[in-house]
């Protein structure tokens, strides 16, 4: 991605997570990166293209950093350690995107089913680890699906304790908690 187009990428994330997708206009984002509007329009043809290169490169950063960390791992508890550990570090890492993703999951709207589709890919893979680690007999028998969908809910669950703590979280004592009550559950 080019530096110009980086800009426009990182002016939008912050004024989609500040102030909401529909209050963010077009000229707020020239007049933050400091662009013409041809300029915006070269690399990105409209809002809402913006919006889907946004939620595309943010979930993919998530899913090649848990392929990426799990795939020379064996073991299916150590695998979700990893995952969970990412998911703390991408949402306090990249807690713009975050809130975009999940402000927008909810509704009908294109928009929001975009943010639906990418949010069930990235448990598929999820929920790929969890059969894998049921099959082998390593967690408890359970519902994947379910069980993908609750520790893609360490993300919320994070944001939501982050807002509400309003300081630096301490990532170690927080995967600490979700290790304890997660984690712990699914072994067998």
């Amino acid at each position: 991605m080019n530096k110009t187009k980086r800009k426009i990428f990182e002016a939008s994330m912050k004024l989609f997570a500040e102030k909401g997708y529909d209050a963010t206009s077009i000229e707020e984002i020239t007049a933050t990166v400091g662009v013409a509007k041809g300029t915006l329009y070269y690399h990105f043809s409209s809002k809402e293209e913006i919006f889907n290169f946004l939620v595309e490169e943010g979930v993919k950063l998530l899913k090649n950093s848990i392929e990426i960390k799990t795939q020379k791992l064996d073991k299916t508890m150590d695998k979700l350690r990893a995952i969970i550990l990412i998911e703390i570090k991408v949402m306090l890492k990249y807690e713009d995107f975050m809130t975009i993703l999940l402000s927008q999951i909810w509704g009908n709207e294109p928009r929001n089913n975009i943010c639906q589709k990418y949010v069930f890919e990235y448990e598929q893979i999820v929920e790929k680890i969890v059969k894998e680690g049921i099959k082998k007999g390593e967690i408890i028998d359970g519902n994947p699906e379910i069980i993908a969908t609750e520790i893609f809910g360490v993300i919320w669950s994070s944001l939501a304790y982050k807002i509400k703590i309003g300081s630096k979280m301490d990532i170690k004592q927080l995967f600490v908690e979700y290790e304890k009550t997660i984690l712990r559950g699914l072994q067998k």
